[in-house]
């Protein structure tokens, strides 16, 4: 083992969250991930534009056992701080909709951006760097790793954990940072995977798959207004994605295929006008035909317009705007965009997201329980919290 090299600051992962921190921390800061690139979540993000933030984003978007923890994060360095720096460095982009800004050529812009304010900082970078063990004496911090077959202690005096929640294992995902929570004494809450596509067990969609359509999709008492997509294992999309984070195991969710307006009063007139029309080819003109196809197998949609009664037209209505459906459950991990609960914020500080019990241990990113809506917001929770901890960290050197 080579001799101990000592840190002002140690960055525990190379994710949005992370290199934020980095380049605000200043010092003698090194950032380790396992990984053969820094980024790797943000590179595959937005079809490979990244979705770098909202420009909506606020408290109300985010879900956690505190909701009022992010506020002092979010309200200090704002979504237009990080466009301001996306700026600066020339990079393009545009709204695609809902406020979600994306890269106009790549996600790989907005890694670069970060490395090159990281270097400008003066922090360092290891890859392809294993966290072995991490212990605290009381005043430093040891992190022994091991990189290119041969293990090292490093010593720093602020530890940040930003290795991320268990969402996406394939990239290397794991829960190093609940179990170094743990460790130290941190609460770490129950986790799960959110903005995640539903499971149903007996394929039911697979004759639709591909099949997409507007709509509000609503569990928990919650509900989004987006496209929601068929596939071969059960739903997907948007709308799907973003109730994903309220729905719990063995609850229906509910979904409203036309969420603007009722489609009785369109088909009590063309029952007067075109009364010996087929209902479901009039429903065919209002959804897609596949989708009307799979409906019929399960709500009576025989007979013409005309044979449709008020009554019979208004239950039929309302069925289309309040489908139950009970989700076998969600494909879990493998496919989620982010990881639900984690360390719990209770014993972090909101301002500079230092363990309150453990001076110089930080916590950021998606490892705490701060979670955001699909569409930039948890992005925008990375750059806020990791800039919050990095500001901190600097102020300590005064």
């Amino acid at each position: 083992m080579s001799k101990q090299t000592h840190w002002d600051s140690i960055i525990l992962g190379a994710g949005a969250a992370g290199m934020m921190c980095a380049t605000q921390s200043g010092g003698r800061t090194l950032v380790l991930d396992h990984a053969k690139a820094p980024g790797e979540k943000i590179r595959i993000s937005g079809g490979g534009r990244c979705n770098f933030t909202n420009m909506y984003a606020g408290p109300e978007n985010f879900l956690s056992a505190n909701p009022h923890f992010c506020k002092s994060a979010l309200s200090r360095y704002t979504q237009w701080d990080f466009i301001d720096m996306v700026a600066r460095h020339n990079i393009a982009y545009h709204e695609k909709t809902l406020g979600q800004l994306f890269c106009d050529n790549s996600a790989k812009d907005i890694i670069a951006m970060l490395q090159a304010e990281m270097t400008q900082a003066g922090a360092a970078l290891w890859l392809e760097t294993q966290i072995v063990s991490v212990s605290h004496d009381g005043t430093t911090f040891s992190v022994e790793i091991e990189k290119s077959g041969k293990r090292e202690s490093l010593t720093c005096t602020n530890l940040v954990l930003a290795t991320g929640g268990k969402s996406i294992p394939k990239m290397g995902a794991t829960g190093l940072a609940y179990d170094i929570a743990r460790q130290f004494g941190l609460t770490v809450t129950d986790t799960r995977a959110g903005l995640v596509p539903f499971t149903f067990s007996d394929g039911r969609f697979k004759a639709i798959s591909g099949v997409a359509h507007p709509v509000r999709a609503a569990a928990n008492g919650t509900s989004f207004e987006e496209a929601m997509l068929f596939t071969h294992r059960g739903l997907s999309g948007p709308a799907m994605l973003q109730i994903s984070s309220y729905w719990h195991e063995s609850q229906p969710i509910s979904v409203n295929l036309f969420p603007d307006s009722s489609p009785f009063d369109t088909l009590r007139n063309r029952r007067q006008e075109q009364g010996r029309r087929n209902l479901t080819t009039e429903l065919a003109t209002l959804l897609p035909s596949r989708l009307v196809d799979h409906l019929s197998e399960t709500m009576d949609l025989s007979g013409n317009l005309a044979d449709q009664s008020d009554a019979a037209l208004q239950a039929l209505c309302d069925r289309l705007q309040n489908w139950e459906l009970l989700p076998s459950g969600t494909e879990g991990y493998r496919t989620a965009e982010v990881t639900l609960g984690g360390i719990d914020t209770g014993g972090l500080s909101s301002k500079t997201m230092e363990a309150k019990a453990v001076p110089g241990l930080y916590v950021i990113g998606e490892a705490m329980d701060v979670t955001g809506w699909l569409g930039g917001f948890n992005f925008q929770w990375a750059w806020s919290s990791g800039w919050a901890a990095g500001q901190a960290i600097a102020a300590k050197r005064g």
